[in-house]
């Protein structure tokens, strides 16, 4: 049964808030991969990379508030170090150099470990009853399926 944000139990706002900051975790660390290869690509593909990294990285910051304050509304704890962040991603750090097909399967690499990390946070906020998580989550997924679309077509 769905339920309000106050009527979740205990147990089921911490498996949903762990959830969530993984969330904002992998959505921390894609930001500032999709900033990182913004500020460094280079070559024939430039004009319209760059503006595609820009778009992913200035939609993933919002998205971070997005799912930290969905956590807040739990009465959960945002996690906000970086350390952290990078300690619990499945998105792995870059240090930007590489040629644009590279940072292209990078970047698209973590869309899809972000798409299916919001699959994992919808399924989990569903199971505890909490459908306002859940819509945030599949909404989500389905933005990071859109972006990895995007990225896979360059590749083609």
């Amino acid at each position: 049964m769905a339920q309000a944000s106050a009527q979740i139990s205990p147990s089921a706002r911490e498996a949903v808030c762990e959830a969530l900051n993984q969330g904002v975790a992998e959505t921390a660390v894609t930001t500032m991969l999709a900033q990182n290869f913004h500020w460094n690509v280079t070559g024939m593909g430039f004009g319209p990379l760059h503006a595609l990294f820009q778009t992913i990285y200035e939609d993933h910051f919002t998205a971070q508030d997005d799912l930290a304050e969905r956590i807040k509304a739990l009465d959960g704890h945002a996690e906000g170090q970086l350390a952290g962040m990078l300690k619990r991603s499945k998105v792995a750090e870059h240090d930007g150099r590489a040629k644009a097909e590279v940072m292209v399967a990078t970047l698209l690499s973590a869309q899809e470990t972000l798409a299916a990390t919001m699959a994992g946070i919808a399924a989990v906020a569903e199971e505890n009853g909490d459908l306002l998580t859940q819509d945030l989550a599949i909404s989500r997924g389905q933005t990071h399926e859109k972006f990895a679309w995007m990225l896979r077509a360059h590749l083609r």
